[in-house]
């Protein structure tokens, strides 16, 4: 019977072919505004998230505050002392702390020059407690030891032919700025142009050789020792510095940050957007449901002496309901599926081309098959929601008076 109800649903919609492509107007522009921007704002969520996804959750990281341009931390008015890392360590809970010095420069490789970030690779025990926090491996080659010299280790981005005509590999020479280095090492790829585009030196070598001042500290790195303590250590954290750095609560000039906290900040700001691109979207589906009431409706007026005739003939009121529900349903599903097609098609190519401007791939389109079915299952809901009345008209006519109007 269901089976009957669709085939001529189906057909009814076909033989006003313009009417109805009119009425899925306002649902599929609706359905595909809210595939393409949800796919591009979870894209660029599960992207930003990965900047940061290496993070443990026992880490802090402090830095000064105020910078206008520049690596974390630098063209800042007051920045950071050397000596904090060895009071911050001393607190309660921390299992160790330690500085990171970075700086940018020129790098040039393969006679082609382009900006290079570096970073330093503490020295000592500290080296071990570094690389567990990121999580460093080598894919080629090795890290770097206690007592290397001019040797650096790159982030995996290097090895893709772009701005130097061809990837860096081990072995390789690099000029930063002006300073030559043997590459000894290329890190696993993390999916973080934070990690994936740096350089990284010993500390001791950076220092001495890429004009970097051991007094000002761009970041200090913090590794508690029970996650769980973390606000309570930050809280005290802050107290040290406001002390150290002689200012009151409320005037800070240091940020006290861990990356979860990094995290949640953003997801709320990619949600605020959401929400807003969801409001759009819903008005769009508003004006596309009360198209199909006024479409069924219309069809209603229209069929009046159909109607007449199948009930002259025996047809029940709820077989004429369910008749008309299905035909406003299919216009919503219908709807629905050119709106996920479209929106697919809308939120990779808007990523592809944002690819290509930004040469990153922190512009990406993340569809799932939970939005494509909740898409869907929203699109035939909406239909019939807005079908219901027009199917109750229809079934509540009397033959009588159903051909008597058409006569």
């Amino acid at each position: 019977m269901i089976k009957d109800y669709f085939i001529v649903s189906f057909n009814n919609l076909r033989s006003r072919r313009l009417r109805s492509w009119l009425t899925m107007l306002g649902i599929f522009i609706g359905i595909a505004a809210v595939v393409s921007l949800i796919g591009l704002g979870q894209g660029l969520r599960v992207a930003i998230m990965s900047q940061f996804g290496f993070l443990g959750t026992d880490t802090l990281s402090v830095q000064a505050s105020g910078g206008f341009a520049g690596p974390p931390g630098s063209s800042v008015v007051d920045p950071l002392s050397d000596d904090l890392a060895d009071k911050i360590s001393r607190i309660n809970g921390v299992e160790v702390a330690f500085n990171r010095y970075i700086t940018s420069g020129t790098l040039e490789f393969n006679d082609r020059q382009g900006i290079g970030l570096a970073g330093s690779y503490p020295d000592g025990d500290n080296r071990k407690v570094f690389e567990k926090i990121l999580n460093l491996k080598s894919e080629q080659g090795r890290l770097l030891k206690d007592g290397d010299g001019k040797k650096a280790v790159l982030g995996n981005s290097f090895t893709e032919e772009g701005n130097f005509g061809r990837g860096i590999k081990t072995g390789d020479r690099i000029l930063l700025n002006d300073v030559e280095f043997n590459v000894v090492g290329i890190l696993e790829k993390k999916g973080s142009f934070l990690l994936d585009s740096f350089v990284l030196v010993n500390e001791d070598v950076m220092i001495d050789n890429l004009d970097v001042d051991r007094e000002e500290v761009n970041v200090i790195a913090i590794k508690v020792k029970d996650p769980k303590l973390i606000p309570q250590i930050k809280e005290n954290i802050e107290k040290l510095l406001r002390k150290e750095r002689g200012v009151d609560k409320g005037e800070e000039n240091f940020v006290v940050q861990s990356p979860q906290a990094i995290l949640e900040q953003l997801d709320s700001t990619l949600f605020a957007v959401q929400l807003f691109i969801y409001i759009i979207a819903g008005v769009s589906l508003a004006v596309g449901g009360i198209g199909i009431m006024n479409t069924m409706f219309t069809s209603v007026l229209e069929r009046r002496k159909e109607i007449g005739i199948m009930k002259s003939i025996g047809a029940r009121n709820s077989a004429i309901f369910q008749l008309f529900f299905m035909e406003s349903g299919l216009l919503g599903a219908v709807g629905g599926v050119i709106g996920i097609i479209l929106g697919m098609t809308m939120a990779h190519g808007a990523a592809f081309l944002g690819q290509i401007a930004l040469g990153s791939d922190l512009i990406r389109a993340e569809i799932s098959i939970f939005l494509i079915l909740g898409a869907l299952m929203f699109s035939f809901i909406l239909g019939t929601f807005f079908g219901v009345l027009p199917a109750y008209q229809a079934s509540k006519l009397q033959p009588v008076e159903s051909l008597r109007s058409v006569t």
